[in-house]
C-alpha cells in the first residue's frame, strides 16, 4: 500500500473516531480532532488543525444531531437558548485564540480538559430528571453557561461539547443522554462560528476537512447507537467521557512539553 493511501486511510479513520465520539457523548470531537490532525495526520500548523477541526466537528455534529433527533433525545428549547448565547462568545474567543502561540494554546487546552474531566466524575452517579426543561427559573443559568462555554469554545477552537454537556446538566439537571443529544445543536453552532473566523484567516485545509466529515458521518451513527445502550448503566457514559479526556489530555501535555 502506497504512503499516500495509508495517509488517506488515516485521515478517514480519524474522522470516524471523531464522529463516533460526538455521537456517543456529544463532545470530545475537537478534543480528539485537534491532536489527531497534529500528531497522526501530521498537520504542521496548530492553527490550521484547529480551524479544520472546527469545520469537520460542526458538520459531524449536525450528522449526529439528526440521529439523536429521530431518537427524541434533544430538548430543543434548551438547545436554542444555550447555542444562541454562546455564538457571540465563540466569535470573540476565536479572535483572541489566534493571537496566542499554537503550542501554548494546545497546552492550555489540555489542562482545561483535565479539570472538566474531574468535574464530570464527581457527578457520575446523578441520573438527572427526565422531565427537565428550560424555564424562567433556570433560563439565566442556561444563558450564563452558554455564554462562557461559547467563549472557551472559540478561544480553544473546539466544538465545546465536553463543556456543553456538563453545562446543560448543571443548569437544567437533565439526564446525560438528553444532554448529549441537546449539546450537538450548540456544538454545531459554536464550531461553525469558530470555523468562519479561522476560514477568514486562511486556517482551513478543505481537503482534510472533507475526509474527516466523510468518516465522521459514519462514526456518528455508530456512536449514537452505543450511547443509547450505555445510558441505562449508571455513570457509564460519564466515566467513559472522563476517561477519553484524561487520556488525550495527558498525551497532549506530554507532546507539548517534549516537542
Amino acid at each position: 500500500m502506497s504512503p499516500e493511501m495509508v495517509h488517506l486511510l488515516l485521515e478517514l479513520l480519524s474522522g470516524v473516531i471523531v464522529g463516533f465520539t460526538l455521537g456517543l457523548i456529544g463532545g470530545g470531537g475537537s478534543i480528539l480532532a485537534v491532536p489527531l490532525m497534529v500528531y497522526v495526520v501530521g498537520v504542521p500548523n496548530a492553527h490550521v488543525a484547529i480551524g479544520t477541526s472546527a469545520v469537520s466537528v460542526a458538520a459531524n455534529a449536525l450528522a449526529g444531531l439528526g440521529y439523536h433527533a429521530r431518537a427524541r433525545t434533544v430538548k430543543w428549547r434548551c438547545a436554542g437558548i444555550f447555542a444562541s448565547c454562546g455564538i457571540l462568545g465563540a466569535l470573540v474567543g476565536a479572535s483572541a485564540g489566534k493571537a496566542v502561540d499554537g503550542q501554548k494554546l494546545l497546552l492550555c487546552f489540555a489542562v482545561l480538559m483535565i479539570g472538566v474531566g474531574f468535574l464530570m466524575l464527581r457527578g457520575r452517579h446523578d441520573r438527572g430528571c427526565a422531565d427537565a426543561q428550560c424555564n424562567r427559573d433556570n433560563a439565566p443559568r442556561v444563558m450564563a453557561f452558554g455564554g462562557v462555554t461559547g467563549l472557551l469554545s472559540g478561544f480553544f477552537g473546539i466544538g465545546g461539547g465536553f463543556l456543553i454537556v456538563p453545562g446543560l446538566i448543571a443548569s437544567t439537571h437533565m439526564p446525560i443522554l438528553n444532554a448529549v443529544g441537546t449539546s450537538l445543536v450548540a456544538v454545531a453552532a459554536f464550531g461553525l462560528s469558530t470555523a468562519i473566523s479561522y476560514m477568514m484567516s486562511g486556517y482551513v485545509d478543505w481537503g482534510l476537512a472533507a475526509l474527516f466529515i466523510a468518516g465522521g458521518t459514519l462514526g456518528s451513527y455508530g456512536g449514537m447507537r452505543v450511547s443509547r445502550r450505555m445510558a441505562g448503566s449508571s455513570g457509564m457514559l460519564t466515566v467513559f467521557f472522563a476517561g477519553v479526556i484524561f487520556c488525550v489530555a495527558t498525551y497532549m501535555i506530554w507532546r507539548s512539553l517534549h516537542g
